[in-house]
């Protein structure tokens, strides 16, 4: 593909169109990285993964090389996972334990848990150099702000913007809304991590997960066969069948269900979509429970957590969150054409074992690598990348509703129609403000 110079960034999104090159351009893509992914609070995960002094796991955040670790005082700490020495990265595993310190596979260097050196092999050779031990440059690097919401770690690697509640702002109600659901009002992550190469732009997963357009179309061949053996099973047992396959065959709601469901999007790209597939059913399982749930809250309190209308919650611009599900994915861009998305799965602390089970039938049926409901998304998004490299057409429609959207005096959209393209509009919006400089 010939490289295409960079218009003004402004004149490539409009009120109800964004221009192709908003998905494609490589240099477009750095921006992304040093304005918005190596700036703003980013995911790193959460408090569970590293339950013990020396429990580390890796990520990135934009293109820099990071670890979270749990050091000796238990705190959770965000490093640059690069020795000071020569580059060299500490931790070569997604996951472990450092032991009593971190050490140099290279040349030894080790340095305690918190990233502090501790100790440098024949010391003597750096005698009358700068490097010694009261240098800072010979320390491992922190992230500049790290800070927590729930037991869900965020890392931020610029000194400078909005704290971390600020930043999340309403769409807190998701991490809320999962911790509450739980007996004990606490999650612990599930440590099995479905892996993802996307073959397309990131935002092509953000603008896809509060779609209601997308699903009885996409998802059809899926929901229309898991709708067969649900009426199957009814009709030989005469028994409600397992709600695994209702998480299948909802996705044949008709185009007016999918329009009747509402959107919320707010200040810097986040959303929320409300009205979908209802999770109460009444067996025993559910019963005991919320019997449980009852028992720890109270049932006012209780009530209010288990009746709470919300499906999906986007933290904008790389984080999903499922919380009636407990299931979040993490995008981590690679190229303009490729992304990373990890899926974790969580446990409701406290919560009946069929209750997890339950929940783990969803997190696997659409996440798993033998996936049928993913797999759909992955084809549309990579021919959607493919399309858009093409000199077919310039610009990217999101027409539908436009001009309908409800503005409120807090910035945020409503939009009571679920197939508006709201959504998408409102992400492009921040988008523009974040390679501005404005956010």
């Amino acid at each position: 593909m010939l490289h295409e110079p960079i218009p003004n960034l402004k004149k490539l999104v409009e009120p109800d169109r964004v221009h192709r090159l908003a998905y494609t351009d490589p240099e477009i893509f750095e921006l992304e990285i040093k304005n918005i992914f190596e700036k703003i609070w980013v995911y790193c995960g959460h408090e569970s993964q590293v339950k013990k002094p020396g429990d580390y796991q890796t990520l990135t955040i934009g293109r820099q090389p990071m670890v979270m670790i749990r050091g000796k005082d238990m705190k959770v700490r965000v490093l640059y996972n690069r020795c000071p020495h020569r580059g060299v990265e500490l931790c070569g595993a997604l996951k472990g334990n450092a032991g009593e310190a971190l050490t140099c596979s290279y040349h030894s260097w080790r340095f305690h848990l918190d990233g502090k050196i501790e100790s440098i092999p024949l010391m003597k050779g750096y005698d009358g150099t700068r490097m010694n031990v009261d240098n800072p440059d010979c320390s491992m690097r922190a992230a500049a702000r790290v800070d927590s919401y729930r037991g869900f770690v965020f890392a931020s690697l610029s000194p400078d913007g909005p704290p971390l509640p600020e930043f999340l702002g309403e769409a807190k109600i998701a991490f809320d809304d999962m911790c509450d659901r739980a007996p004990e009002g606490e999650v612990e992550v599930v440590p099995y991590c479905h892996r993802v190469i996307q073959h397309s732009n990131w935002k092509f997963f953000m603008e896809n997960q509060l779609d209601a357009l997308h699903p009885s179309v996409t998802h059809q061949s899926t929901g229309v066969a898991a709708a067969w053996v649900e009426r199957e099973i009814k009709q030989k047992t005469g028994e409600a069948p397992p709600l695994y396959y209702h998480y299948l065959s909802a996705f044949t709601m008709s185009f007016d269900k999918w329009d009747s469901v509402q959107t919320l999007n707010y200040p810097r790209g986040h959303g929320i979509l409300k009205g979908y597939m209802g999770l109460r059913p009444d067996d025993p399982d559910t019963n005991a429970y919320v019997a449980k749930m009852y028992e720890a809250y109270g049932k006012e309190k209780a009530e209010k957590f288990l009746s709470r209308d919300i499906h999906h919650v986007l933290v904008y611009p790389y984080l999903s969150v499922q919380s009636p599900l407990q299931q979040i994915r993490v995008l981590r861009p690679i190229a303009p054409n490729k992304t990373l998305s990890e899926i974790w799965h969580f446990r409701l602390k406290g919560a009946p074992e069929a209750i997890y089970r339950r929940s783990l039938w969803y997190y696997n049926l659409v996440n798993s690598p033998a996936t049928m409901i993913n797999a759909d998304d992955l084809e549309n998004w990579t021919k959607g990348q493919w399309g858009l490299e093409s000199s077919g057409m310039d610009w990217v429609s999101f027409h539908r509703d436009h001009g309908r959207d409800q503005e409120n005096a807090d910035g945020s959209i409503y939009s009571n129609s679920g197939t508006s393209e709201a959504v998408m509009r409102s992400q492009f919006k921040a988008w523009t403000e974040y390679l501005a400089g404005d956010k």
